[in-house]
């Protein structure tokens, strides 16, 4: 085990440099000059837009530029934003937020989700089945801010079950309708996959071998049945909880949500390399973070799976 990670580790270097020079480059190679946009229409000093290149390393080339914020990231210092914040306390800030919405997400994604798939699996043909897929057809075809809006006008105008927006500080409260917002994208997703995936692994001989020794559907589905099928479920819910943390933008944006989405996308609206960049590379790192943590994982659902050569 300590050496199939410490290989996975040594695997996510190359990831994390390429990754993030390529994110540099395209962010630093838009045409523009993103000095000059912070003053609008005002012509700014000659000095001053110097200085400013200068703070930024904005005067120095392209490799550079990009080693100096290498060097940063290893010193755990992101550089700051051109409002002069620290982006550290922008993700600080930000993060938190995004990271609570995204895990009440996959919390309820992951429990409706293969409850109902495992359900619609066992039951392939019957009216529950049928109803659970017309159901996952309809969410698959509603773009996101669709089902954002209907639910805020349905659960905050209508009924008034919750908040149309979420308040200052981000309470947990307030997040749960734009979680449900955003597992309902990938509710559909996550029923079909599981559903699939019990519906073979059904099938298999060791799941009749288990039944024609007695032992009881309670026992054969949650540890036979749930259990083997649960390892590309994990996989999208692991890849998922990566989209959720970078893709929130719409939902964030239509509930008020202060987190990485909005942030990244005003970020990238005012031209601001840094902050897009900094925020990318955490991202990616996330990534990396999730998928040896899900590796590890699958050794838990299948024992079959070693981490051996």
């Amino acid at each position: 085990m300590t050496g199939y990670i410490l290989r996975r580790v040594l695997q996510a270097i190359p990831v994390f440099l390429g990754t993030t020079f390529l994110i540099y480059f395209m962010v630093f190679a838009m045409p523009g000059d993103p000095i000059l946009a912070l003053f609008g229409d005002k012509t700014p000093n000659p000095a001053v837009v110097a200085q400013l290149r200068a703070q930024y390393h904005l005067d120095q080339p392209f490799i550079v530029q990009y080693f100096i914020y290498l060097g940063g990231i290893f010193r755990g210092d992101f550089g700051l934003s051109f409002s002069g914040e620290p982006i550290n306390q922008v993700l600080a800030r930000t993060f938190p937020v995004t990271g609570r919405l995204a895990i009440m997400s996959i919390i309820f994604l992951a429990i409706s989700g293969i409850f109902v798939g495992l359900v619609s699996g066992l039951r392939k043909g019957k009216l529950f089945d049928g109803s659970s897929l017309a159901v996952s057809l309809i969410l698959i075809s509603l773009p996101i801010f669709v089902i954002a809006f209907v639910a805020q006008y349905v659960f905050g105008v209508w009924l008034g079950w919750a908040r149309t927006t979420v308040g200052s500080g981000a309470p947990l409260q307030d997040l749960i309708l734009p979680a449900l917002v955003l597992a309902s994208a990938s509710f559909a997703q996550v029923m079909r996959l599981t559903r699939s995936s019990v519906i073979e692994t059904s099938g298999l001989d060791f799941v009749r071998t288990a039944y024609s020794k007695g032992l009881s559907r309670g026992r054969v589905i949650p540890v036979h049945i749930l259990r083997n099928s649960l390892i590309p479920v994990v996989t999208y819910l692991a890849t998922d909880f990566g989209v959720l943390l970078v893709g929130a933008t719409i939902t964030e944006g239509i509930f008020n949500v202060p987190g990485v989405g909005n942030t990244l996308f005003q970020a990238i609206r005012r031209g601001e390399g840094p902050t897009v960049v900094s925020f990318v590379t955490v991202m990616v790192l996330l990534y990396l973070v999730v998928n040896l943590v899900v590796d590890l994982l699958y050794g838990l659902l299948d024992p079959r799976i070693r981490y051996v050569k």
